[in-house]
């Protein structure tokens, strides 16, 4: 089957129109995504910090229970100390 030159013009003509449509339908999917991306980052920088800030806490209450527990614990008087 032949199809002359006006009909040909529209069938890419329409072909070309689904295809921006689907390129404007990626960019907008493609946009989500990254801002969905950028979410997840921001709340696993805010997660790690938090990580980080309990971890620290957790070394200087563990510090200072060993200086309370030399502070309260008696020293053997027969023992020399150096």
């Amino acid at each position: 089957m032949l199809y002359d030159e006006a009909t040909v013009r529209r069938l890419f003509a329409g072909m070309r129109a689904e295809l921006h449509a689907m390129a404007d339908r990626h960019a907008a999917e493609y946009a989500r995504l990254r801002r969905e991306l950028d979410e997840a980052r921001a709340q696993f920088d805010q997660l790690r910090e938090m990580t980080i800030r309990r971890e620290r806490a957790e070394a200087e209450l563990a510090r200072l229970r060993e200086i309370r527990d030399a502070a309260n614990s008696e020293r053997d008087i027969t023992t020399r100390l150096h």
